[in-house]
């Protein structure tokens, strides 16, 4: 599906990063949670981003929300220009790393590298939306002021909804109490209660292959790995 949609609202993320809506205008778009667009400045060239809204935010707000990587000045590259009211071409969806129509099981962990965290804030949104007995986020960035959707995400940790771990793995200032350094097997295991839980995986490639290992040294089943190698 090929759509020319508006740019409805752009937000800042993380120095790196641009929370970008765009109106559907009454549009139909249906997706799984996890999968991703093509987006680029109308007539132009696209590239993937995914979608870090759930299918039942999407319906219920009428805008597809995106992480867009930006450099330095805050621009995402020649193929998109992120200002509000902005025509772009979003075709999709498109994408195998998805949540599953109706898993069997009812816990749930996130590991999320970086910008890896668009289309798992998805899935743990739609995951929440479900019958479900626990789901737990591990977050890793390089710096603390690169955590997307912090404020968020530990507003449901303090409400009890998600269990949530954070680390950062360059050289910071004391202002960073919280862990420092890889995700090791010891603190994935803090979030893992039972072999029976379904992991999702985003981020790069070290770590998606890191966490794997681990996940699968805690006695969860290939099966129950999904993984996505992201930036």
């Amino acid at each position: 599906m090929l759509l020319t949609l508006a740019i409805r609202e752009v937000v800042p993320a993380t120095p790196r990063a641009r929370i970008v809506r765009i109106g559907l205008d009454g549009a139909p778009f249906e997706y799984a949670a996890g999968q991703a667009v093509l987006v680029g400045a109308t007539g132009g060239p696209k590239r993937p981003y995914s979608v870090a809204g759930s299918p039942e935010e999407s319906r219920r707000d009428g805008f597809i929300e995106l992480l867009v990587g930006v450099d330095s000045g805050g621009k995402p590259g020649a193929h998109l220009i992120l200002e509000r009211g902005r025509t772009v071409d979003v075709e999709g969806p498109l994408g195998s790393f998805t949540f599953p129509p109706a898993p069997p099981e009812q816990r749930f962990v996130f590991i999320a590298g970086g910008t890896g965290i668009a289309p798992l804030r998805a899935m743990l949104h739609h995951a929440l939306a479900i019958p479900h007995e626990q789901i737990g986020l591990f977050y890793s960035a390089r710096t603390p002021d690169e955590f997307a959707y912090e404020a968020e995400l530990r507003a449901l940790a303090q409400e009890g909804r998600i269990e949530l771990r954070q680390t950062v793995t360059r050289t910071v200032d004391d202002a960073w109490s919280g862990a420092r350094g890889r995700i090791g097997r010891a603190e994935l295991q803090a979030l893992v209660h039972d072999p029976a839980t379904l992991c999702f995986i985003c981020g790069p490639p070290a770590l998606v292959s890191e966490m794997s290992a681990h996940l699968a040294d805690l006695g969860i089943g290939r099966s129950r790995i999904r993984v996505e190698e992201w930036g």
